[in-house]
């Protein structure tokens, strides 16, 4: 008996199961029929208003949008079939459709300045400027509450991620890829927003004064002794001028160079009292053979 009971209640509860379904079905398509008659019914009396109210209700129904703006339409809270309305005239019924209107020309904003920890544990304050437009108004206003305040958070929080993975001479020395590296993460990320970001420039990066110092005064080293090796280069290019005029010169005259000899062993024994073994002419040495 217990089986059999076991069978029965198996066999009713998909049944019963299905049936909730069922129900379930059959009120959600109540409420939906409610639900558009209630907006049929708000519909019909809107436009009854607009009529008994004419041509006052023309100030408040007709609406104007400029070449460069954008107006995504609502109706009982639901998005208005067809898209954003404009450029140029629409209309709005009263009491039940609002509207918001979207700029589509290129806005730029400041990044505040960030604190940022490069590669190389160095604290840098960078600030850039972004560059973007709006073009979708449908799901700029529909996908996101703000994009204008959501996109200047994602670019000064892209801003630090994307710096703290550089060093301080890549900062410095690659802004143009630094650049183009948030563009296309901004780009990604704001793309379901329907923003395109267009350009982001690295506007100034501060350095701590103390950092300032020692690369001013690493610079400063630096230039001084190009400037002394320039200097010791050119010193030695004009002697060495010299020494080959004065040896073209000795060259001439083998008599000159005996005078030299001379002359050195003078400067040097009038600086010390020592035994100096100088060479002597082989000409001289072959008169005296020859005698």
């Amino acid at each position: 008996m217990a089986e059999k009971k076991n069978d029965v209640e198996m066999a009713t509860g998909p049944g019963r199961s299905d049936d909730t379904q069922h129900n379930n079905a059959i009120e959600q398509s109540s409420d939906d029929e409610s639900l558009g008659c209630c907006v049929y019914l708000l519909v019909f009396l809107s436009y009854f208003l607009f009529v008994i109210t004419f041509p006052f209700s023309l100030c408040v129904c007709i609406k104007m949008v400029q070449e460069y703006e954008r107006a995504v339409i609502f109706r009982m809270g639901r998005l208005l079939p067809g898209g954003a309305k404009g450029p140029g005239i629409f209309f709005i019924l009263p009491c039940i459709d609002n509207y918001v209107k979207v700029d589509l020309r290129t806005i730029s904003f400041d990044v505040p300045p960030q604190e940022i920890l490069s590669k190389d544990s160095v604290t840098v304050a960078v600030d850039a400027v972004v560059y973007y437009r709006v073009f979708n108004p449908t799901i700029s206003i529909t996908n996101v509450e703000n994009y204008q305040r959501s996109t200047r958070l994602l670019a000064a929080t892209t801003l630090r991620n994307v710096l703290g993975t550089k060093t301080l001479q890549d900062i410095l020395a690659d802004r143009e890829t630094i650049s183009s590296q948030m563009q296309s993460t901004l780009d990604e990320a704001t793309d379901p927003w329907g923003v395109k970001v267009e350009r982001v420039e690295i506007k100034d990066v501060r350095l701590p004064m103390q950092l300032q110092r020692a690369m001013a005064a690493e610079a400063e080293a630096a230039r001084e002794a190009r400037a002394k090796q320039v200097i010791a280069a050119e010193g030695e290019q004009n002697a060495s001028r010299a020494l080959k005029e004065a040896a073209d010169v000795i060259s001439q005259s083998p008599s000159a160079l005996q005078l030299r000899y001379l002359q050195t062993l003078n400067m040097i024994s009038a600086e010390k009292n020592s035994t100096i073994i100088f060479p002597l002419p082989i000409d001289l040495l072959n008169g005296m053979l020859e005698k």
